[in-house]
């Protein structure tokens, strides 16, 4: 039996046995965990947060004081990320019959292969999607499967002919990034060192401008004829919460400083590290055609992996020509929702109020009550993995 499997169904007999009038929703303090514990609060749930102690930052003191509506009830230390993974860390979780959310910092510092094969604790979503978002052919072979525009790939150094860039397999919050035009340029970034196809990735730079759109799946609630919740999709019904662009440094600022050759010839690389997200709205006769997209990599992660149940992301840029050409997807929630704890222009008009924070906390309530209704617990199985 597989890991994932293995994990997977350690997960399941632990569910089992949570007390269902009392569970916790918990991740990492960081990333989006503000709206997260907002959102659960505000559904009706207990909180709980995971820092590392003793960081330079007083992590553990500004989740514990800073903001009054997002205090958790419960908070985990640990002496490093990793440590989640030790059989005794996830008892703590299991105890307060927590339900874990795998954010992006979540992932990336824990491990996507360690969540999926050591980590048994109840996690919302798919697991089984963690590497196909993070493995940059997985992800294409899913991506344009599902019928998507993507960046021409470019297999080797040698075949740079023109704007290129070169992203590192994972969640990395743009770090690592680089931008080049010809083959020399690609090694002397590297410092000379060999081309390694398993930790980076070369793609055709794409011009347009960069959208990131926040979706919501949800495979166990449906449409009914007299009271529609959602755009048709796969199992379920699919949600467009909002829409961000990225701050990211210091390719934003670069132009002030002069032109891309001039900083070039400077020694000066433009680099794409995250600080922070822009909230936007896109143009209303683009939206359809967004939906089709996210439809389909809905239904053919169904296909390929069993779904992606929760909040996802298509990152792409809109050419010229109005064509939406995606680049990358993140099967979790991000953190360019983060601007939206109140809502943005789009989950406005789903209902007021609603972050993807709260959308994730009444997708757990939702299968709790249906659960506790029917007492079928196959539904958890949709959500939970």
């Amino acid at each position: 039996m597989s890991g994932y499997k293995k994990t997977t169904e350690k997960a399941y007999e632990i569910l089992r046995d949570y007390d269902f009038n009392n569970l916790t929703i918990g991740t990492i303090c960081s990333h989006s965990f503000l709206q997260i514990s907002k959102g659960a609060k505000d559904e009706g749930f207990k909180r709980l947060g995971i820092v590392v102690r003793n960081t330079p930052d007083k992590k553990k003191k500004f989740y514990t004081q800073a903001f009054r509506e997002t205090i958790p009830e419960h908070i985990i230390e640990v002496d490093y990320d990793k440590e989640i993974l030790k059989p005794y860390i996830q008892e703590k979780l299991i105890e307060k019959n927590t339900i874990i959310l795998a954010h992006g910092s979540f992932v990336e510092r824990v491990g996507g292969k360690e969540l999926l094969n050591k980590f048994y604790v109840p996690t919302f979503g798919n697991k089984r999607a963690l590497p196909w978002e993070s493995d940059r052919k997985l992800e294409r072979k899913w991506l344009e499967g599902a019928g998507l525009s993507m960046p021409k790939k470019i297999k080797s150094p040698d075949e740079i002919k023109g704007p290129a860039i070169v992203k590192k397999h994972g969640a990395k919050g743009g770090k690592d990034f680089f931008v080049v035009k010809t083959r020399e340029e690609f090694y002397k970034r590297k410092g000379g060192k060999k081309y390694d196809p398993e930790n980076f990735d070369i793609q055709e730079f794409v011009m347009g401008t960069r959208y990131y759109p926040h979706f919501f799946y949800s495979p166990i609630q449906k449409n009914s004829p007299k009271n529609i919740k959602g755009y048709e999709a796969g199992k379920g019904i699919l949600l467009l919460m909002s829409i961000d662009r990225r701050d990211e440094t210091t390719i934003d600022e670069v132009q002030r400083l002069g032109s891309i050759r001039e900083l070039e010839e400077a020694n000066i690389h433009p680099t794409f590290v995250v600080t922070g997200n822009v909230p936007i709205v896109m143009r209303e006769s683009l939206l359809p055609d967004l939906f089709c997209k996210a439809e389909a990599v809905v239904e053919k992660a169904e296909e390929l992996f069993g779904g992606i149940p929760g909040a996802f992301c298509l990152e792409g840029v809109e050419d010229e020509n109005l064509n939406y050409i995606t680049f990358e997807i993140s099967a979790r929630i991000v953190a360019g929702t983060n601007p939206y704890i109140r809502g943005s222009p789009y989950s406005d008009f789903i209902a007021k109020n609603l972050s993807t924070g709260r959308r994730i906390a009444q997708e757990i309530k939702f299968a709790n009550k249906k659960f506790k209704k029917e007492n079928n617990f196959d539904i958890w199985k949709e959500i939970i993995s």
